[in-house]
Formats: structure tokens, sequence, C-alpha cells
């Protein structure tokens, strides 16, 4: 009886000890499918995101070819209309189009966009290189749609009138721009005679305009997203 009882014991002791030796046993603590008690993925360091974590939105792609051919083509139709009105209409009566709408009558005009400053050539003609030098230096940053096409017109029709300031006569910085559109009058009376630069330049002011009042930066963002960066920046320092 008491070898038996002894040799219990000496089992009853010496069970604790195998279990705590047995290999291929965790804490129950640490036992689950998706990882350890911090909450860290299977795979995944700590302080690494998990996967489908909220992070910074991706940037929209740039814009810079978009400009391109947005300023291509107002560059293009400015000028080859202003070649089709000097050949048809140097000499000859205005055009009636539209019932008296519009008409088609060719002037030289030595000022700005729609007749304006006239007398400022050679002034103009570096504003106008410095316009578009600007827009070349801020094309690689554009990354919004309305940007792109804006400045794409603002830097066609300017170049449109570069064009003929430095190749018209009287001579170069002091050439000319050839206006041929006049809108309910033959002579410019009612609103100045104008071209297709002078209307891309009008068109793409607008779009910047719109693009500022709603909300648009020429990146691709939002002023409103910027100004809550700007809040959380503060709040977390």
């Amino acid at each position: 009886m008491w070898v038996r009882d002894n040799d219990r014991v000496s089992t009853e002791e010496t069970e604790p000890d195998q279990a705590r030796q047995r290999p291929g046993r965790e804490p129950a603590a640490l036992d689950g499918p998706a990882g350890d008690q911090t909450g860290v993925p299977a795979g995944a360091s700590v302080g690494e995101p998990a996967a489908g974590a909220a992070g910074t939105a991706p940037q929209p792609p740039r814009r810079v070819a978009l400009l391109a051919v947005v300023a291509a083509v107002a560059l293009a139709l400015d000028i080859v209309t202003k070649v089709v009105a000097v050949a048809e209409l140097e000499g000859e009566p205005a055009v009636e189009l539209f019932g008296g709408g519009l008409y088609l009558v060719l002037y030289r005009n030595p000022g700005a966009a729609f007749s304006l400053a006239t007398g400022m050539t050679w002034v103009l003609t570096l504003i106008a290189a410095a316009v578009a030098a600007w827009i070349v230096w801020i094309a690689p940053k554009l990354r919004s749609v309305g940007w792109a096409v804006g400045l794409g017109l603002i830097l066609g029709g300017a170049l449109g009138n570069l064009v003929d300031r430095l190749f018209r006569a009287p001579g170069p910085l002091r050439g000319h721009v050839v206006d041929f559109l006049s809108v309910l009058a033959p002579d410019g009376s009612v609103w100045p005679v104008f071209n297709l630069a002078d209307s891309a330049i009008v068109t793409g002011g607008a779009t910047l305009v719109l693009m500022a009042l709603l909300g648009r930066e020429y990146d691709g963002t939002r002023a409103r997203d910027g100004e809550k960066r700007r809040r959380s920046g503060e709040a977390t320092g």
C-alpha cells in the first residue's frame, strides 16, 4: 500500500513537469488564427499599417499632355483663321452672319485683347511672353483637368497673339494683331472686334475663376481638404 501510494504520488508530481516540457504548446493567450493579442495580422510587423487601412489618397495624374493639346488646338485654330481672314477679307466689305448677330471684318489691332491698350504693343508683347513662360513653368505641377483646360486656352491664345506681334507689320514686338470678329455691328461699336485668340484667353480665364469658386486647386486637391489637413497638423502638433 505504501509503495503504491508512493508511486501514485510520484506520478502525480511528475505529470505537471511533463506537461510543461511537452513541445508545440503555446500559452492559450497567444493562440488564434489572426495573430497575437496586439491585433497585428500574421506576417505584419508592429507599426506597419494593415492592408486596406485608410491612408493618403493617391494623387491624380499629371495634366501636362492635356494642357499641351488644348494650347496647340487653340493656337492652330487662331493662326488658320487669321490667315484665311487676311486672304478673304482684306479690302472687302463686312460679311454679315446670323442676321447681323456677327460680322466678319478685318481689323489690325496694335493693342491688347478686344482692341484695348492701343499704343502699348511692345509692353503687351512682353506680358504675353511672360504669361506663356509662367504657364510652361507651372505645367508639370498640374493635376486638375479644369486648370489644365483653362491654362491651355490662355496659353494658346497668348501665343496666337504673340505670333502676330512678332511676325506681322510693322515689325517685331510691334506687330499688329489680326482681328476679324465683330458682334452686332460691323464697326465694333457695340463690342470691340476680336479674334479666336482673344476668345480663348477670356474662356480660359473664366474657367480658372470657376475652378477657384469651386475650391479646386491646380494640383488636383480641394481647398477644403487642404484646410482640413492644416487643422489636423495643428491639432496633432
